[in-house]
């Protein structure tokens, strides 16, 4: 099984949920990990999560009956940051 990346970015101003900025398998995948560990991105590995996020169109906000396993990710990289 190849892996895969998504990326989702929060803005409370702008957006009314996360949005998917980037998704990849194989090599895009690879390099969505390697730009977020150079930016010094918390990642989470999810598979399940991976895979309905990757189902999103790229610049669109994650749908309601995701939100709770986003939540869940967002709360993980609340407590392990701060």
């Amino acid at each position: 099984m190849k892996e895969k990346a998504v990326a989702l970015q929060y803005d409370n101003e702008k957006n009314n949920a996360p949005k998917v900025i980037a998704k990849g398998e194989g090599k895009s995948a690879q390099k969505i990990i390697q730009i977020a560990q150079e930016n010094g991105v918390t990642l989470k590995k999810d598979e399940d999560l991976v895979e309905l996020l990757s189902k999103v169109e790229l610049d669109a906000e994650v749908p309601p009956q995701m939100y709770k396993a986003v939540a869940e990710v967002f709360s993980f990289l609340y407590k392990i940051t701060k």
